[in-house]
């Protein structure tokens, strides 16, 4: 029997291409996950694996459905090895239950795994340019200084509660009380 495992790392993505794709080639059963690739428990891989049988084959759109690294996603396949469970991949056509499949199988994970290693690399290579012309990522603060000293002053007056100088300054008490923490204590 041919089991499907579509996944998308958010609720907003859309797994319909996957799953059309899933069906197309036969899938009887078809197991859908909203969540990133990179936590390891994720319980409809987990319900999808645990329905495999002896002579059934798993099938992903793309690898990286199914495992985030190298590591993971030959544990995975081997774990279903073990079980006498096939593995399949659409889009990199890739077919566990021969040996070729199983051999382009291991050389498409390396490949996987370096391409994520040079992203990442890429992405930090990026952060350290722009914290070297002086940008600083995040958010930008909610408050200025001057802000924080005008608030400070506006609430030594008894008559204006936290909640006047929240809305002047157009933050919530709380952001007003993580900028001021002496504030809340005072009350």
């Amino acid at each position: 029997m041919l089991i499907g495992y579509a996944r998308v790392s958010t609720l907003d993505q859309d797994p319909t291409l996957q799953l059309d794709a899933l069906e197309a080639v036969g899938c009887e059963k078809i197991f859908t996950e909203h969540m990133t690739g990179a936590k390891r428990d994720r319980p409809e891989l987990n319900a999808a694996l645990t329905y495999l049988r002896d002579g059934d084959t798993l099938a992903v759109w793309k690898l990286d459905r199914l495992a985030r690294s190298l590591t993971q996603l030959i544990e995975t396949v081997e774990s279903m090895d073990g079980q006498g469970v096939g593995f399949k991949s659409l889009t990199e056509n890739i077919d566990t239950t021969t040996a070729g499949g199983l051999l382009v199988f291991h050389l498409f994970g390396a490949l996987a795994q370096f391409e994520r290693s040079l992203i990442q690399e890429r992405t930090s290579a990026g952060l350290a340019a722009a914290r070297a012309r002086g940008r600083v990522g995040g958010r930008k603060p909610k408050l200025s200084d001057d802000d924080v000293k005008a608030a400070r002053t506006m609430l030594r007056d008894d008559s204006i509660t936290a909640a006047q100088v929240a809305k002047q300054f157009g933050v919530s008490v709380g952001t007003l009380y993580r900028y001021l923490p002496a504030a809340k204590s005072s009350l």
